[in-house]
């Protein structure tokens, strides 16, 4: 896990490769969620101008920080109305599973982008090549992040949702009182590191079973 930045130099490395990476992947994320359930009947999102890939309808700021400094984090979840879905279980948890899904296919794209710029410049890239490869780097390890770290069931992340579909009405809705202290127990195990390394030993599962099929797929 990196450590809070506390230089110059590594506000600027933020800014150059982990802010647009954070931007493109808390976009997506919050497109997918709200495109899905509106696709299932729910209007609610297209309603609250969730259906954009405006990452500035989707920052939450607590969120976007710990992406920026711990690579993991979260956005403002998308409004949905499952009441909308024929079957509001399984829509609930195709909606949930949506963000993390995009996200895991665009980290994919940034292996893929990774590996494509390698074989064309054989790695002596100029400045220009060599940011471009930097940053689908970051692009996908912090989309795999953003998707992994969604998959917890601690609300208010997806997974506390996909679970609802799992354990019956009745426990999770006392599972569910508990929802407002989620963020606090969310930041409270980033910083005292709790969550590091399963985070990042699944991260860097993740990361190299799409390099080995991105090898596969561009002959490196």
């Amino acid at each position: 896990m990196r450590g809070l930045i506390s230089s110059p130099a590594e506000l600027l490395f933020a800014l150059v490769y982990t802010l647009p990476a954070v931007l493109l992947a808390v976009s997506l994320h919050e497109f997918a969620h709200g495109y899905v359930s509106y696709k299932l009947g729910d209007p609610t999102p297209k309603s609250d101008g969730r259906l954009s890939l405006n990452p500035f309808h989707h920052l939450d700021l607590i969120g976007t920080l710990c992406l920026l400094v711990f690579h993991f984090g979260w956005a403002k979840p998308v409004q949905v109305n499952p009441r909308y879905y024929k079957n509001p279980k399984a829509g609930m948890a195709v909606t949930a599973l949506a963000g993390p899904i995009m996200n895991f296919l665009t980290a994919f794209v940034g292996v893929l982008g990774m590996g494509i710029l390698y074989r064309v410049t054989g790695g002596y890239g100029g400045k220009v090549l060599q940011y471009f490869f930097n940053l689908f780097q970051y692009i996908a390890i912090i989309n795999i992040g953003l998707g992994t770290f969604n998959l917890i069931p601690v609300p208010p992340l997806d997974g506390s949702k996909v679970l609802g579909a799992v354990l019956p009405s009745r426990i999770y809705f006392k599972y569910m009182k508990y929802e407002r202290y989620g963020s606090i127990i969310l930041i409270v195990l980033l910083f005292v590191g709790v969550l590091s390394i399963p985070l990042n030993f699944v991260q860097q599962g993740i990361f190299s079973g799409m390099w080995n099929i991105m090898r596969l797929i561009v002959g490196i």
